[in-house]
């Protein structure tokens, strides 16, 4: 009797040590709407920044977030821009097309109001295949898409692009 209960106990022991994911439905459901706002683009480290206006449309379900929009920038130029992701417990994985349109992949998590990824390139950009990006939400109706790479010649961090929207 005395080794059952010291067996349930160190089975209740186990299962409270587990792990508990959050459900990110709650936080990818305040992401939903069409947001606009104004922000910077280098299409190149080194390159001066380019002024964009940008449109971005997100939906969202129950562990899933769609992103789609363009930014505008130089009066003439126009991207389409587009984020997928998937959540899985406390991660986040899925792909981004940028201007180039070619797709890339995000793997991260989210902490706080953020989600942090790692781009990982189809192609070198700025010298290597990785970059990161975060996806924060500001406030009760804004959302900042920020992405950072590094310089392959000085090893510092630059961003390379900082877009604020709002719904």
């Amino acid at each position: 009797m005395k080794a059952s209960l010291a067996f349930l106990l160190s089975l209740t022991g186990m299962l409270a040590v587990q792990p508990a994911y959050a459900d990110e439905s709650a936080f990818l459901s305040s992401l939903k709407g069409t947001w606009k706002g104004k922000g910077t683009v280098i299409t190149r480290i080194g390159a001066p920044a380019i002024n964009v206006d940008c449109t971005l449309n997100s939906n969202a379900q129950r562990s899933a977030l769609q992103m789609a929009g363009t930014c505008r920038g130089l009066l003439v130029v126009k991207r389409a821009i587009a984020a997928n992701l998937t959540a899985s417990g406390a991660s986040y994985s899925g792909s981004y097309t940028g201007p180039s349109g070619r797709p890339s992949a995000l793997s991260g998590n989210r902490r706080g109001n953020a989600i942090n990824l790692t781009v990982r390139w189809n192609r070198d950009i700025n010298g290597d295949r990785v970059a990161a990006m975060t996806i924060e939400k500001v406030g009760a109706n804004g959302l900042r898409l920020r992405t950072t790479d590094k310089d392959g010649k000085t090893g510092k961090t630059v961003v390379t692009s900082d877009i604020r929207l709002v719904r």
